[in-house]
């Protein structure tokens, strides 16, 4: 473990080593933890025997995860898997079931509260189980009437709201295949995906409002439709209440009232939805993920890793653009209420929104958690959260001390999961666990039927040292296949061309001997500084705990082995300049804490880093720009938040 100097964060000292024993379940905790249940059924004494079960019997896992929550569907008599090595396993075939009726099912309380919706413009609405189902009931008969049939495509171009939640479950109900896109997307970022993808209905918004501003989007909705030839019709949801969009079918005028719920049952691996990788740096991979696959993974992950289930009410920010908005409504499926959330995260924003709405799991990127640190937040004191007990994070690795700001000014009790996963398979591969002790800056485990291992340079299994993070062994999570990809080729580039048969997703992972896990960033932007290979989470870590940053990003310009130069680019909280005192306290930071090979060569101020729409630091194409590759050509300016800031990252007579 490595030690760590104070660091004054908004007015808050954390002094944290890495490592340092931070919280440990109580007698009742461990009582109360769904995944000890499956433990006792199993007769396993530890959470790591029932991890090695599950990733060895992999078959016997995944078939008793189906009958521990009483999946509706017809398991049949058939076999788990058919095939072995990845790609390639076709999982559960012979079963049948929907994603829409599990998460409706009707054997719980249908005046349960299934649905918790607050924006920032006030508006508040509340969806019982049994009033969200005759709402998709509606819906469903709607898109019907429309020739929506199995195995069509309904795209959304729609924000966390209500009405998406319940048109996602009726496309699902059909059999049809649902994708949508957050409302903040541009027009050729949406036209790159969903033209791939050629739907048969759009659904979408008049506009929507963020930080107190109202975005008309009919122009970006027509130039869309214009792009989309396949269209048969479009739904507007006059959000904004504005005069509509013409020729587009209202979303109250969609419905049909007196329709009775139905559900068509479907084959396992049947689609369920297409989700996008960032497209920052090509075309978007359209990412496609079975009805069976997720139903399995989704109630395994929320309900035995956060512990979630009827009772509880969860919430997590996002937008439609992000898997963690179809991670959220997975909630459904433990039979949880969920909280929608459209608006702007200010401030203390979402804490008080968890006050308000009694969350008991509370879930938010990375980012968030470290701007209510350094804004001197402190969420437990100014506001009632008794009823928290756990808190998800995720995006990019949470540093020890966002660990540590949590337990000391949110809450002393909670189960504080810091993921790791993607995207690709819409889940975390390592994660928390209730039955386990939680460490600073250590992710608790390695995720059941996950078997996660750090592959070396010479590609094997290593241990408390950093390597690849890799799969060995199949989930049925995993796509599918990526639409229009036939014969597969561009999936086995995506993920097995380094290592035949393993699945490596990019990022370096260092697995401890007891099993706790740290990430230290994408393995694509690792620095390399004279042999010393290290993540850029480290990096972040220590100079993003300096008051005057608010923000930074790191790039080594090394290549084939050779040191290259090693830049810091920071943004400066408000008010604040870059001045020789503030760049030599960070390079001092940067020489004690991690070592003198990681001082950088230049330490620059830029009016922003370059994120990805979902939030992610954009290090390989800034490399690439350094290096020479045009701006144009390094990143896809639609695909990011902040396009405008690339052009200050271009090279110089000092690069």
């Amino acid at each position: 473990m490595l030690g760590w100097p104070s660091l004054a964060l908004g007015g808050h000292d954390v002094s944290v080593t890495e490592g340092d024993l931070l919280w440990e379940p109580s007698e009742e905790a461990r009582q109360r933890a769904r995944v000890g249940g499956l433990m006792d059924e199993r007769g396993l004494g530890s959470y790591d025997e029932l991890w090695r079960w599950s990733v060895t019997e992999i078959d016997a896992f995944w078939d008793t995860v189906w009958s521990y929550f009483g999946v509706l569907g017809e398991r049949g008599g058939g076999p788990v898997r058919e095939g072995a090595e990845m790609p390639g396993v076709r999982w559960f075939p012979g079963a049948t079931l929907n994603y829409a009726r599990n998460a409706l099912r009707t054997d719980r309380d249908q005046d349960v509260t299934a649905v918790i919706f607050r924006s920032e413009t006030g508006d508040e609405r509340t969806l019982t189980y049994g009033e969200l189902a005759t709402r998709v009931a509606e819906a469903r008969e709607g898109l019907r009437e429309l020739g929506v049939t199995r195995g069509d495509r309904v795209a959304a171009y729609v924000p966390n709201i209500p009405e998406a939640l319940v048109l996602f479950l009726a496309t699902a109900s059909l059999g049809a295949i649902w994708s949508s896109c957050s409302p903040d997307f541009g027009a050729p970022s949406v036209i790159d995906r969903f033209t791939q993808i050629e739907p048969k209905v759009l659904v979408a918004v008049d506009g929507y409002p963020y930080n107190g501003k109202r975005y008309d989007r009919r122009d970006v909705v027509r130039d869309i439709q214009a792009a989309l030839p396949t269209l048969g019709a479009t739904v507007l949801i006059p959000y904004l209440g504005t005069d509509g969009l013409e020729g587009a079918i209202r979303y109250d005028d969609l419905r049909r009232p007196g329709a009775a719920p139905e559900f068509d049952d479907v084959p396992f691996e049947h689609p369920l939805w297409i989700l996008y990788s960032s497209g920052t740096t090509g075309l978007p991979k359209p990412i496609v993920h079975g009805h069976g696959g997720i139903v399995l993974e989704h109630l395994k992950s929320l309900s035995f890793h956060q512990d979630i289930g009827p009772g509880d009410v969860f919430f997590w920010f996002t937008t439609t653009g992000w898997m963690m908005w179809n991670y959220l409504v997975g909630g459904l499926l433990a039979g949880a209420t969920i909280v929608m959330y459209d608006g702007a995260p200010n401030g203390d924003a979402l804490w008080r929104l968890a006050a308000e709405t009694g969350v008991t799991y509370f879930g938010v990127g990375a980012p968030y958690i470290l701007a209510s640190m350094k804004a001197g937040l402190e969420p437990g004191k100014s506001h009632d959260l008794s009823r928290l007990r756990g808190v998800g994070s995720t995006g990019s690795p949470l540093p020890p001390e966002g660990f540590a700001w949590l337990y000391e000014h949110v809450g002393a009790d909670l189960l504080v999961g810091s993921f790791s996963g993607g995207t690709d398979v819409a889940t975390g591969f390592v994660g928390p666990c209730p039955l386990l002790p939680l460490r600073a800056g250590v992710i608790q485990c390695r995720g059941l039927g996950a078997k996660v291992e750090a592959y070396g340079d010479a590609g094997e299994p290593v241990i408390d040292e950093v390597g690849e993070l890799v799969i060995t062994e199949p989930m049925p999570s995993m796509p599918i296949y990526f639409w229009n990809d036939e014969g597969g080729d561009r999936y086995r580039e995506s993920y097995f061309a380094m290592y035949p048969g393993i699945w490596r997703h990019g990022d370096w992972i260092k697995i401890l001997p007891d099993g706790g896990n740290v990430i230290y960033g994408r393995s694509d932007s690792t620095l390399n500084r004279g042999g010393v290979r290290m993540g850029t989470a480290d990096f972040y870590r220590v100079v993003e705990a300096f008051d005057e940053i608010a923000d930074s990003l790191v790039v080594d310009t090394g290549q084939l082995g050779q040191d290259g130069r090693l830049l810091l680019y920071v943004q400066l909280s408000g008010g604040v300049e870059l001045s020789e005192e503030v760049i030599g306290r960070i390079r001092a930071a940067l020489r004690s804490t991690l070592s003198p090979r990681h001082v950088p060569d230049e330490i620059r101020a830029v009016p922003g880093i370059p994120r990805t729409l979902s939030g992610k630091k954009l290090e390989v194409p800034v490399r690439k720009i350094l290096l020479g590759t045009p701006v144009e050509k390094a990143a896809n300016p639609d695909a990011m938040a902040n396009p405008e800031v690339l052009t200050h990252f271009m090279p110089t007579s000092g690069h």
